[in-house]
């Protein structure tokens, strides 16, 4: 078995009409995060703690920010494209937990269906919860969502 690890962290844009997606959920309400892609760091610590866990990298190794092919690209494809990366190393994902930092917007209406998105993508159970900062720091200060990911794979069979 192997255990990986992801972090992610994107500021919220000045852009009000900046769709915010996490989980590979579209949240109401916005705005959403800064970032090449469409910023879900729900999504993008999980495809870190794939890569890791499978001694691969990380999502910028793979997807580069500075490559054009990958502007506003989503979250999903990239996922996708991550768990093909693993599979293709002979293992297979069993679980993954993600916890998500954010003073707002309030999550927990969109937590499972969080959950059961990132988990029919990655062929296993995905647990996403959320928490605040308290109030401190950039995260308390409602400037940026951070997420954080632990995953657990096994050779598959």
């Amino acid at each position: 078995m192997r255990i990986g690890h992801g972090f992610d962290i994107h500021r919220v844009s000045d852009d009000a009409t900046r769709v915010l997606w996490l989980g590979l959920v579209e949240i109401p309400g916005g705005p959403g995060l800064v970032g090449h892609s469409d910023a879900d760091v729900v999504t993008h610590a999980l495809c870190d703690a794939l890569l890791g866990a499978a001694n691969l990298g990380d999502l910028g190794r793979h997807f580069p920010d500075s490559d054009p092919q990958f502007a506003s690209v989503s979250s999903r494809s990239l996922l996708e494209r991550t768990v093909g990366l693993v599979e293709g190393e002979g293992l297979r994902i069993t679980s993954a937990d993600i916890t998500v930092v954010a003073e707002r917007p309030r999550l927990s209406p969109f937590m499972e269906q969080m959950s059961t998105l990132l988990g029919d993508v990655v062929g296993a159970t995905v647990s996403v919860k959320a928490t605040t900062a308290e109030g401190l720091g950039a995260l308390g200060r409602a400037e940026g969502i951070a997420a954080t990911a632990v995953v657990l794979l096994e050779e598959a069979r």
